[in-house]
């Protein structure tokens, strides 16, 4: 779990349309909010972006198989020969008025819908059945959850009961320009570093479901300009921040540098 302190310097973010106003609309009118779309793709960045833009709190959650309902809302702890409570990030997020961004929610065990779904709905509750406390979310909090719809699956896929509690946002890779912003915005590359990088990230992308299994994110194009900006070559640094990344077969990643090597040369 991550906390993200407030007023500090506004994370970079390059708009792709009407998100911004969309997620501002949600928060003012203290509606939970929902983000799908493949990975690395500006998820996570684009609520870091949110919260400091409205100067709340951010409470990060990346959700696993063993997350369950006490991990978000907290637990007693032993500690100097006492019990004491320790709130969990959803629960300090409802006190403080902040925002609890739970990613890849579908990840987490069921138990979490318990806890979800009063938050989630007009009632804005957190119940905390181990203190008794039954908390009312302040107007400034708001539940921000995110996953990929590749990922879902019979077992992994999200309720409709809980899908429909929540304001819904697609996110896709970014088209090439604003792709190339992005890379120059947040790395400080040169426009032609960036115009290379997102070439390559395109023919990769063409690949997924044929030789890979996910398709190369935006994340990955950042790691790479950021290595290059450091001094790498852009070959070493495609190879280690992108073919390795997408695959663990060596003659994928062989053909993988031949696209790479096409567009920098050997």
């Amino acid at each position: 779990m991550e906390l993200t302190t407030p007023n500090i310097e506004i994370p970079f973010y390059e708009p792709a349309g009407d998100e911004i106003e969309i997620f501002e609309h949600a928060w003012k009118n203290r509606l939970p909010l929902l983000i799908k779309g493949p990975t690395g793709c500006g998820k996570t960045r684009f609520v870091a972006h949110m919260a400091a833009r409205l100067g709340r709190p951010l409470y990060t959650v990346a959700c696993h198989d063993d997350l369950t309902a006490a991990d978000l809302v907290g637990r007693h702890l032993i500690g100097d020969g006492q019990t004491v409570w320790c709130d969990g990030p959803l629960t300090r997020a409802v006190r403080e008025g902040g925002i609890c961004y739970l990613d890849e929610v579908v990840e987490a065990r069921k138990d979490t819908t318990v806890v979800l779904h009063p938050l989630a709905d007009d009632r804005r509750l957190l119940p905390i059945e181990r203190t008794g406390e039954l908390l009312a979310a302040p107007p400034e909090f708001m539940l921000v959850v995110s996953y990929n719809p590749g990922y879902q699956n019979l077992l992994k896929g999200m309720k409709p009961s809980t899908r429909q509690r929540f304001v819904s946002l697609r996110f896709d890779f970014p088209d090439e320009a604003r792709e190339r912003a992005i890379l120059c915005g947040e790395t400080g590359c040169d426009a032609d570093l960036a115009r290379r990088l997102v070439n390559i990230a395109r023919a990769l992308r063409a690949l997924k479901d044929q030789d890979l299994e996910e398709a190369a994110s935006t994340r990955l194009l950042v790691y790479a300009a950021t290595l290059v900006r450091a001094g790498m070559t852009p070959l070493t640094a495609c190879r280690a921040a992108i073919v390795e990344s997408l695959t663990d077969d060596p003659e994928v990643a062989e053909a993988l540098m031949e696209v790479v090597s096409a567009t920098f040369g050997h």
